[in-house]
């Protein structure tokens, strides 16, 4: 039953859980780049999350309730002979994968609302927190794949990474705009 789970919805795990992290490092990059408010990062991250989060998971809902419908309609061709996903639980999937590990990066920020002595070190905990979440979710991935894991696991990181890097330059780049 694991393997059958883990073999039918790892992709809404890797897909949600990267995605999530990325964005949401992407936010708070983007944001640092601008100068903005720990406040208005916490905001944008919490809006962030929910609203991606929902999206991504109704978007996956949707196309493999289209991929369900198509299987139906060719139930004959070989070439639809794929064991079925339930749309329901892949966009679930997708949600919590994205909300729980999506919410890695913003964690010290909304510690350090609270904690204010690790304030100066908030942006410097989310990329290591971030990094480890992109090196668990590689790593579960190339675990589950039967491939290397540390190979899979860098991979990811690297990925997340750039997209980080390339929101940090545009915030950067457009931070007079934000006064």
């Amino acid at each position: 039953m694991k393997e059958n789970f883990e073999r039918k919805y790892l992709p809404e795990f890797v897909y949600g859980g990267i995605d999530g992290a990325v964005t949401t490092l992407a936010v708070i990059a983007g944001a640092m780049g601008a100068s903005l408010s720990a406040g208005i990062v916490i905001i944008f991250g919490f809006a962030n999350l929910l609203a991606d989060g929902f999206s991504m998971a109704i978007s996956n809902y949707l196309s493999v309730k289209s991929q369900v419908e198509l299987h139906r309609y060719h139930k004959d061709s070989p070439e639809y002979k794929k064991e079925a996903r339930h749309p329901f639980k892949t966009g679930l999937a997708t949600f919590i994968s994205f909300i729980i590990i999506g919410f890695i990066p913003l964690m010290s920020f909304v510690l350090a609302f609270f904690m204010p002595s690790i304030n100066e070190y908030k942006i410097a905990i989310s990329i290591i927190l971030t990094a480890l979440a992109f090196l668990f979710v590689g790593g579960m991935k190339g675990r589950i794949v039967k491939k290397p894991i540390a190979h899979s696991a860098i991979e990811t990181l690297l990925i997340g990474g750039i997209a980080a890097a390339l929101a940090f330059i545009v915030g950067y780049i457009l931070r007079g705009l934000a006064g």
